[in-house]
């Protein structure tokens, strides 16, 4: 089956060179893209879609969410918006309605959740564990996860539960957990933050991650100066997130590893502008990281306790709105930056791994049409629903 997506007023490639197309028109064949260019020039398919002159770009690609939960911090919601400050303390909250609910539970609330993203745009997505802690919580996390979202990544170094030793359970994470979880995740993750695992407690957590052959990913310098970036860049992490709190030195060394030198992309800065909102942390310096050549990642950080929405476009107007960025620089790091953090940037006919957040002939057939005749209009209109079609690996989805 093959369909082609015509008349298309502004069409966002995020292709390398940030090509914009007028009036044009994509074939969608199958999973993948087989056709781009004019309206005029469009070759004959199995249907029709007319955009009426509408933008098109790719999917969000969410490289940052945690689905796998149950229960509700309305209550911390509240008192951080009273003036609390935010603390990693809550996780424990959402550990415990998350290891009482049922396998159904949880996977019913996942698919709702994916659902919920899919209806705004976003066709890849990443989630984590890390509401378990403990072995077959986390085991059972990344199993149900693995079933349902695109790539799964391991935080069992989320917190250190009430009544553990750290260092017992630092051992725990690099032990038994992560030979349980293995199976099912691509990615490993690890807070590295005051309150929740110290630096050398994250070094531990990463080279062992590594050594089970796992892509390596690091929550830092979301509530201060720390160690998160140098630790994901001594590791070669394919994204640090959050980023708040990064000094000179910090964007020197990030964009140290997109110097052209290595065989492998570097290390993508990860901005969550929807947990700055809510927990009241300076957002990331964008422009700066950006200026040094640091390339950028937009991510919702969909979560129970700091970030409790998965509208992409929400971000990219917050973004454009707060953290300085243009509205093309926005949409790039949502889509191609996000597939770049997770390392899905590239891949077509030829390997069959295709592609995720950009369009190009063999990349996965992930696209969205916005009910608005420019991207900008994302920004222009904040919060107003502005998804009128959606399509994930050529099924459309809204």
């Amino acid at each position: 089956m093959s369909t082609l997506v015509t008349h298309i007023g502004e069409l966002l490639t995020q292709d390398g060179d940030g090509t914009v197309l007028r009036d044009a028109a994509v074939v969608l064949e199958g999973e993948r893209i087989s056709w781009i260019g004019t309206a005029t020039n469009a070759p004959a398919a199995d249907e029709a879609y007319d955009a009426g002159g509408r933008a098109a770009l790719p999917g969000w690609v969410d490289s940052h969410t945690h689905l796998v939960f149950a229960g509700d911090r309305t209550a911390e919601f509240e008192a951080r918006m009273a003036g609390e400050a935010y603390g990693a303390g809550g996780i424990a909250v959402t550990v415990e309605a998350t290891r009482a609910a049922t396998d159904y539970d949880l996977t019913r609330l996942l698919l709702a959740r994916v659902a919920e993203a899919a209806a705004g745009g976003t066709t890849y997505l990443e989630t984590k564990t890390g509401y378990g802690l403990d072995v077959g919580h986390e085991a059972r996390s990344a199993r149900l996860a693995a079933g349902v979202v695109d790539e799964v990544t391991y935080l069992g170094a989320h917190l250190v539960p009430g009544g553990w030793d750290p260092e017992e359970y630092s051992d725990l994470v690099c032990g038994p957990m992560l030979d349980a979880v293995r199976p099912y995740v691509r990615w490993a993750d690890v807070f590295c933050e005051t309150g929740a695992f110290t630096t050398e407690q994250s070094r531990r957590v990463l080279a062992a991650c590594a050594a089970a052959g796992l892509g390596l990913r690091v929550h830092g310098n979301q509530l201060g100066p720390g160690d998160g970036v140098a630790l994901a860049v001594e590791f070669g992490a394919a994204s640090v997130d959050h980023v708040n709190h990064v000094s000179d030195g910090d964007i020197d060394a990030l964009a140290g590893t997109w110097d052209g030198s290595g065989t492998v992309p570097g290390t993508v800065a990860t901005c969550l502008p929807a947990c700055d909102l809510s927990t009241r942390q300076p957002f990331p310096p964008a422009r700066r990281l950006l200026a040094a050549g640091v390339p950028l990642a937009l991510a919702s950080n969909c979560n129970p306790g700091t970030s409790f929405t998965s509208s992409m476009a929400f971000c990219v107007a917050t973004a454009v709105l707060q953290m300085g960025l243009t509205v093309h620089e926005a949409v790039r790091a949502a889509t191609y930056g996000g597939a770049l953090a997770l390392r899905r940037d590239t891949g077509d006919d030829a390997d069959g791994r295709r592609a995720v957040g950009s369009l190009a002939v063999g990349h996965r057939a992930d696209l969205q049409v916005l009910d608005a005749p420019s991207a900008t209009h994302l920004a222009y209109r904040p919060g107003m629903p502005l998804v009128r079609a959606v399509w994930r690996a050529g099924t459309r989805v809204r």
